[in-house]
């Protein structure tokens, strides 16, 4: 038999609205009173009726995350830690790994309180008459929802500058290029103008994907350059593990030949055949970032802001000054 309300009030011996206002933390409940409400709803097994409650407050209190997949290792990893941040909230989540137009749709029949989109491209999302806030590049466009933007530019400068002040001047970049990707049109634009503004030669090889078996092949066109380079950039966790298998098969060491510095500042990175360098954002800070962006949209009415967040530096075991000779 299900315990209500009710029965609460009546063996905590109070009124029905005392034990519903004590059950909902108002503060119009004595302390006293409403900590004896919630030891004797405790003791009675009760189990809040959340469908109800939700018809009252007209919310769900569900968030729906759309996502490109979760395929690729750095992806799955913020999905992860997007659901271990929602877990100290009140909030749920679902994933759906559809287009964004089926995702929507999806949504709206769930009626979830907002929506947290991946934009890979500068193209506005239509919000739908839901809180939206998107994770991207903010780039020049006007605000219309909130966009945590992870600072690509900023990364690809501090790896630069940091690779510089090693004593590299020949600095490779490998990467996806020329694409419709935004989040990958940053770090090679990023990577370019930190190169033109220490005075060093851009030395780029365009991948055709972001995966491991790109970062592997691009090895060979990166030993082509007139003056080899003396460390590399990788675009992404996949491909810089590509590149770091294809130069220990070449013969080269890592870091003693050639340093390797990667995008992607996950914990996998430590774990790699050589514990790697990395550049960006944390993802347990980007997606705290990224899950009270969202519940602050949903639960404000505050105006759409671009939240860019400032990329940080893990040094390992894959990088190191450049040695005489």
């Amino acid at each position: 038999m299900n315990v209500t309300i009710k029965d609460i009030a009546k063996e905590a011996n109070v009124s029905y609205s005392t034990v519903s206002k004590a059950l909902n933390n108002s503060p119009l409940v004595k302390e006293v009173t409403k900590q004896k409400i919630l030891r004797v709803a405790k003791e009675m097994g009760y189990e809040p009726n959340l469908a109800a409650k939700q018809l009252v407050r007209k919310k769900t209190e569900v968030v729906g995350l759309i996502w490109p997949t979760i395929e690729r290792i750095v992806l799955a990893t913020l999905v992860t830690n997007i659901s271990k941040a929602f877990e100290s909230t009140r909030y749920s989540m679902i994933l759906s790994v559809d287009s964004t137009d089926t995702a929507m749709e999806t949504f709206k029949k769930f009626q979830v309180d907002g929506m947290i989109v991946f934009a890979e491209s500068e193209q506005m999302i239509p919000e739908e008459n839901i809180p939206l806030v998107a994770y991207g590049v903010s780039g020049k466009r006007e605000v219309t929802y909130p966009i945590i933007d992870a600072n690509h530019e900023q990364a690809m400068e501090k790896a630069v500058q940091y690779l510089y002040d090693l004593g590299h001047r020949n600095i490779a970049y490998v990467g996806l290029m020329n694409t419709d990707d935004a989040l990958q049109n940053e770090k090679v634009e990023g990577y370019q103008k930190a190169m033109k503004k220490i005075g060093l030669t851009e030395q780029s090889i365009a991948t055709n994907g972001l995966d491991w078996f790109d970062g592997y092949l691009a090895v060979d066109d990166v030993l082509q350059f007139e003056k080899r380079p003396t460390a590399i950039i990788g675009s992404s966790y996949d491909i810089s593990g590509g590149i770091l298998r294809s130069l220990q098969e070449k013969g080269l060491g890592v870091p003693e030949d050639i340093s390797l510095i990667s995008y992607d500042n996950i914990p996998q990175m430590e774990t790699t055949e050589i514990p790697m360098t990395c550049i960006g954002v944390p993802v347990d800070e980007l997606a705290e970032e990224i899950v009270q962006a969202v519940i602050q949209r949903i639960e404000s009415e505050e105006q759409p802001v671009v939240r860019k967040l400032n990329p940080s530096l893990t040094e390992r075991q894959s990088t190191g000054p450049v040695l005489e000779g």
